[in-house]
């Protein structure tokens, strides 16, 4: 009987060991994806900075109008750097472009993933000043619509959640193994509650201020795109207060959806999935198609993030133990 107690004992070891590898699995294989997700866009960044256009005066000037409306100690080291790199324009937009390549290269690899994600922290908040002038967030210009609070903190944000932890957190998405499930949440919260406060500022809710954006993303684009912009810009017409109302609705059950049952948070996901794929059809995909767009903006990068909020499915049921049963029976 000892001898079948030990078998017994090995066999349960071998089922839990299994069973245990096998929960790790889903989780950590998402975790692996959205990481590669997100080296990819890293990437395309990098490649939409090798264009032609960003080896010209244009790309300065570009940054240095996002200064305009900002307070004096934000906007005065933006026009500082886009005096700097007018005047070593080459030089500086190819170490832009080759770090961006390097960003994407290093979270695709596995040994380098960690030092990646922290660099790219770093290189996003700096974009996200000298770059984007902080999403236009302290000019009472920003609005979903036109991508605030910024696409380039969202790379940062993603970092942060997909961290690959040695000691993961119990947490009910792949977001929460790193920093855990109630600041996953938190962040979730202020991510798109802020959205949802950006929605209903004047820059938005004004009569054609939705549509006058999204009619201003058409200059450039191919034919296709810029026909379904122009024209749901003239669908939306002077409608900004109730598209806005909307919008902001939509955003805020986005907001908490993640504090919802496992059910409901998924529709709420699945929310947040449609809204991001509005929100980048009217930014005309970013621009990426202009030959002067240097990201895809905002609409990926909150998909890829909702994709990192999917709840986990767990089993409804445990499956035996075969030690205990063996126990129960006397073998």
């Amino acid at each position: 009987m000892s001898e079948g107690l030990a078998a017994g004992g090995a066999t349960a070891w071998q089922f839990r060991s299994g069973a245990a590898a096998r929960d790790r699995l889903p989780a950590t294989d998402a975790r692996r994806k959205l990481q590669l997700a997100l080296g990819a866009i890293w990437l395309l960044d990098g490649v939409l900075q090798y264009q032609s256009f960003m080896f010209t005066k244009a790309f300065p000037q570009m940054l240095a109008g996002t200064a305009p409306g900002n307070p004096a100690f934000i906007a005065g080291p933006i026009n500082w750097s886009a005096q700097l790199i007018d005047h070593h324009v080459v030089l500086m937009n190819a170490a832009f472009a080759t770090i961006q390549l390097l960003l994407g290269l290093g979270i695709a690899w596995r040994p380098t993933v960690k030092v990646a994600l922290a660099a790219s922290i770093v290189w996003a908040i700096a974009v996200w000043w000298l770059g984007e002038g902080l999403g236009l967030v302290l000019t009472g210009g920003a609005s979903p619509v036109n991508g605030a609070p910024g696409a380039v903190i969202i790379y940062a944000l993603l970092a942060v959640l997909l961290w690959p932890a040695a000691a993961q957190r119990p947490a009910s998405s792949v977001a929460g193994r790193a920093v855990g499930g109630p600041a996953a949440k938190a962040l979730w919260l202020i991510l798109w509650g802020s959205l949802a406060y950006f929605a209903l500022t004047p820059a938005s809710r004004a009569a054609g201020a939705i549509s006058g954006m999204i009619a201003g993303m058409a200059s450039g684009e191919p034919g296709w795109l810029g026909w379904t912009d122009n024209h749901l810009a003239s669908a939306l017409g002077h409608q900004g207060t109730w598209v806005s109302v909307l919008l902001t609705v939509a955003l805020a059950v986005v907001a908490v959806g993640v504090y919802l049952a496992p059910r409901a948070a998924r529709v709420a996901i699945i929310l947040a999935l449609v809204v991001a794929g509005a929100l980048w059809l009217a930014e005309g995909l970013g621009g990426i198609l202009t030959g002067s767009g240097t990201d895809p903006n905002s609409g990926p990068l909150l998909a890829l993030l909702a994709l990192a909020y999917w709840p986990a499915r767990t089993s409804a049921a445990a499956p035996a133990d075969p030690a205990r049963s063996m126990l129960k029976t006397g073998a």
